[in-house]
């Protein structure tokens, strides 16, 4: 009996590093958390429209002080701040502006987004069957130390966390100056 109970004891643990590998946070965090103020949280959300030419792109990065960074155009730069194509015609075609927001509303958008599943990785069931997308929006987060960073077509993914994100680059897209 014992000699049984010592060979599950690798098989479990074995069962465990092989889930984490393959992408699925431990079972004991839980990605439904209350997100507490603090300057340490951020979300990153990029969004693409694809049915433009060339593709229209709006990035908006929200820091838990307040502070929103929101970059457009058709660079891209927009997204990636290592771009190295340069010398193509479309370089310099971005917009980058800034905008504060008391750190309690940034702390709701956190809440938000959470309680819609942008920390949750196993989001199974949820999986869009559309072929063909024509757009794309992915989200990088840190939010009361728990990161979520897939780089990932949320409206594949989660089409309801895609509505929601979408929604906060709408909020920020064309702020009154």
């Amino acid at each position: 009996m014992l000699k049984k109970s010592l060979t599950a004891v690798p098989a479990i643990i074995a069962a465990l590093f092989v889930s984490t590998l393959a992408g699925c946070g431990p079972f004991w965090v839980d990605p439904y958390i209350t997100v507490k103020e603090s300057s340490l949280n951020w979300v990153s959300i990029h969004y693409y429209n694809m049915n433009c030419t060339p593709i229209r792109r709006i990035g908006v990065e929200i820091r838990g002080n307040g502070l929103v960074e929101v970059r457009k155009g058709t660079s891209e730069l927009v997204s990636n701040d290592f771009a190295k194509k340069y010398d193509e015609e479309g370089w310099d075609k971005i917009k980058t502006y800034r905008v504060q927001i008391d750190p309690k509303e940034a702390n709701d958008i956190f809440q938000n987004l959470v309680n819609h599943g942008v920390l949750d990785r196993e989001k199974t069931w949820k999986a869009s069957k559309k072929k063909k997308f024509d757009r794309f929006i992915a989200v990088k987060a840190n939010l009361s130390n728990v990161t979520y960073s897939d780089n990932v077509n949320i409206f594949e993914e989660d089409p309801d966390l895609a509505e929601q994100l979408l929604d906060v680059v709408r909020e920020f897209e064309n702020p009154a100056l």
